[in-house]
């Protein structure tokens, strides 16, 4: 048997309503050369008997049938079984373009690299029933595209959104280090470890400007959607910081980065709690940011100003902290609902686009943007 190019590995659990949407997508890449590792993790709605079908009709197919463990148990266990050269990570309520893999692969084969990454596509069902599709980039800074960067001298690049299943990931780098999933109960945030382990070893990584992977945002079991998980990301982070400091010839060079990436994950995961949950989730994590400060594990210039304001605010007093950040809810809402009508707007074509802009920008600004549109349009870009 011939190594495949690529391994990718789908943990699963209960996702019989978009397991098919789901393969057909991976099983029709125009990278042939793959194998797909099905972690079945105790579903009991039907998933096993619909891949087992899948692994009969495809003999790339693999599937692992085992008790319910949690999604980082079943990655972990799809990973230890992969024999690619490379890895890839699908979830069961997702959707992957057919040329996904044969583009991040030949781009991994040609600089070597030890991880490559894309932009990615957040869709949800709307109104009328069909699906919205939106654009996510990974990175608003241009030059980090189609070039070789290392982690190991841009701190910066640990700001590139996070979002493991957008990539590739070499088989041997991810062995030869050990990395794994935190293998907590259900499905929070066990990407975090995951990614800060990639980045805290990898020396050849690129980002490419094309979005494949497209990723479901109205899963109602999805943890994006689920404001109850309060101490979810500040225990991915006990378990990402036990790595750190198993590690104390790095532990001077990740530890500040490890603050930096716990604030911004928990600033998130704080977006995302019910407001009773609120006080509750920021009273220990105002414990935790003291204890760095005193300790004096932080290092300012990694931060954005805003962000090191933000950080000792809520270290010296989180209660008026949050008095302020729910004093700007409104503001952050407004600012969700115009990007999904933005979204909704470019999708539904060229009037949509324009009464969006006369609604949000007022009639002399929407001239303006038309006539730029007719310009560029003239000069054929």
């Amino acid at each position: 048997m011939t190594q495949p190019a690529v391994s990718i590995v789908m943990p699963v659990y209960n996702a019989v309503p978009f397991l098919d949407e789901c393969m057909q997508g991976v099983l029709q890449q125009s990278l042939e050369d793959i194998e797909v590792i099905c972690v079945n993790d105790g579903s009991t709605d039907g998933t096993l008997a619909a891949l087992q079908a899948y692994a009969a009709a495809d003999k790339r197919i693999r599937v692992l049938n085992k008790e319910n463990g949690g999604y980082g148990h079943a990655m972990n266990k799809g990973i230890e079984l992969a024999v690619g050269e490379y890895l890839g990570i699908v979830e069961p309520d997702d959707i992957v373009n057919t040329n996904m893999y044969a583009e991040l692969y030949a781009m991994a084969k040609k600089e070597n690299l030890d991880f490559v990454r894309s932009d990615y596509m957040p869709f949800w069902t709307g109104s009328d029933g069909k699906k919205v599709f939106g654009y996510e980039r990974i990175s608003d800074d241009d030059r980090l595209y189609g070039c070789v960067l290392n982690p190991q001298t841009n701190p910066n690049l640990y700001r590139v959104k996070m979002e493991n299943w957008t990539g590739l990931y070499r088989n041997d780098f991810v062995k030869k280090h050990e990395m794994r999933f935190n293998e907590s109960p259900g499905a929070s945030y066990q990407d975090n470890g995951f990614w800060f382990q990639t980045y805290c070893w990898a020396t050849r990584i690129a980002y490419i400007n094309k979005a494949y992977y497209c990723y479901r945002q109205d899963n109602s079991a999805s943890s994006i959607n689920q404001s109850n998980k309060v101490f979810a990301m500040l225990d991915e982070y006990m378990w990402i910081r036990t790595f750190v400091d198993s590690h104390p010839n790095h532990k001077e060079t990740w530890l500040p980065i490890y603050h930096l990436a716990k604030f911004f994950n928990c600033m998130f995961s704080l977006s995302l709690l019910s407001e009773e949950l609120q006080p509750v989730f920021l009273e220990r994590f105002s414990i935790e940011c003291k204890q760095a400060i005193d300790a004096g594990e932080l290092n300012k210039k990694l931060f954005y100003p805003d962000e090191w304001k933000t950080y000792n605010s809520i270290a010296v007093d989180w209660q008026a902290f949050l008095l302020e950040y729910r004093q700007k809810a409104p503001e952050r809402d407004k600012d969700l609902q115009r990007h999904r009508e933005h979204i909704v707007a470019r999708q539904s074509g060229s009037s949509a686009l324009f009464r969006y802009h006369l609604r949000y920008d007022g009639l002399p600004k929407t001239a303006v943007y038309s006539l730029r549109k007719v310009i560029n349009s003239l000069r054929g870009r």
